[in-house]
């Protein structure tokens, strides 16, 4: 708990008045690779079932409920991208604990290899991997904990980079008034060999915290995640707008700031559940920040919104999501996660 204090003392006194984008590496660090998590925006770390794919997300999520759980998750981006998760979890029998293991990419799809003047020299296929290994445990009866280390690599043509990330994690569960609370420090590293020399880059550190609460007495659960709080500004200005002049009506561009409430609700995303069934879940959520940054100025439409649906069979369980980021492009996602052992019972 000693080094979870300083990593965030460290991230809040560094980062406190920075804007996020374009200064980190590995941004794919950031993706939502769960199904589930698309659902409720691309950010999901406040509930505690057999779902391994949160774990990853989260290790101190890690429970005997995920033992043996393998998940298997696919996303389709507007644009050809494809990112994907293969993940497992096991309880630990010779120390107390359970331990995940995961393997993360994205396929950014054919490019045109090309030279200064434009001249066509080849395709290539620029790819990114994040292999990582958790563990996480119960330090009380409500209180656990959790860390993961990552290992990054990404192949752009003939450049290549490879990278090292931790993440650390605490959570408190009250069982009988069905309510969690949870604390993430995320990619907390850098590169150790960058795509050219001398380019290592830190990657982008995130404090997030959420809170989740089923409701008693209706099939209700809500949950609010707060995240870039080692950030205090993270909503967008165009800066290359400064000095330019309107063509149209000859008047100077305004670069419009946000406000302090704006500013604040950057950081909120709330998210909703209905327990339809023990079947059947619908999620969505609201990702204001995402909303801001992606939202065509003349069709803003369901820009930021999320929604999703949980099926849960007997062997398996099926998780759709789909994240709106403007009229012009959204994401969809699917992961499948089952028990081998289920399987096998029933062959038997």
């Amino acid at each position: 708990m000693k080094l979870l204090k300083l990593v965030v003392f460290i991230l809040i006194s560094g980062n406190l008045f920075s804007q996020i984008g374009g200064t980190t590496s590995f941004p794919s660090l950031n993706n939502s690779y769960s199904a589930r998590s698309t659902a409720f925006g691309g950010n999901f770390i406040s509930i505690k079932d057999a779902d391994v794919s949160l774990a990853i997300s989260n290790p101190s999520l890690l429970n005997e409920q995920m033992h043996k759980q393998i998940g298997f998750s696919h996303q389709i981006q507007t644009g050809g991208v494809n990112s994907g998760m293969l993940c497992s979890a096991k309880n630990l029998t010779k120390i107390p604990g359970f331990a995940s293991l995961s393997l993360r990419y994205v396929d950014y799809g054919k490019m045109k290899e090309t030279l200064e003047n434009g001249t066509v020299v080849g395709e290539f296929s620029p790819a990114d991997f994040i292999i990582s290994t958790g563990y996480g445990r119960k330090i009380k009866e409500r209180l656990s904990i959790g860390f993961q280390a990552s290992l990054l690599y990404s192949q752009y043509a003939s450049y290549y980079s490879f990278g090292l990330g931790v993440d650390f994690a605490a959570t408190y569960e009250n069982k009988e008034k069905q309510t969690l609370f949870t604390l993430l420090v995320k990619n907390v590293g850098s590169q150790f060999k960058g795509f050219v020399s001398n380019s290592n880059t830190m990657f982008s550190a995130e404090i997030q915290m959420a809170f989740s609460h089923k409701l008693a007495h209706a099939p209700i659960r809500f949950s609010y995640l707060a995240h870039h709080l080692n950030y205090w500004d993270i909503s967008y200005k165009n800066q290359s707008n400064t000095g330019k002049i309107d063509p149209l009506t000859g008047d100077s561009i305004k670069v419009v700031n946000a406000n302090t409430l704006q500013k604040i609700a950057h950081h909120f995303t709330p998210q909703l559940e209905f327990l339809l069934s023990k079947n059947l879940h619908f999620r969505m959520a609201f990702d204001y920040h995402r909303r801001e940054e992606y939202k065509l100025v003349n069709r803003p439409a369901m820009a930021g919104f999320s929604f999703g649906l949980g099926m849960y069979f007997k062997r398996f369980s099926l998780d759709y999501g789909v994240k709106i980021y403007s009229a012009a492009g959204y994401l969809n996602g699917i992961t499948l996660t089952t028990n081998p052992a289920n399987w096998k019972k029933t062959a038997n």
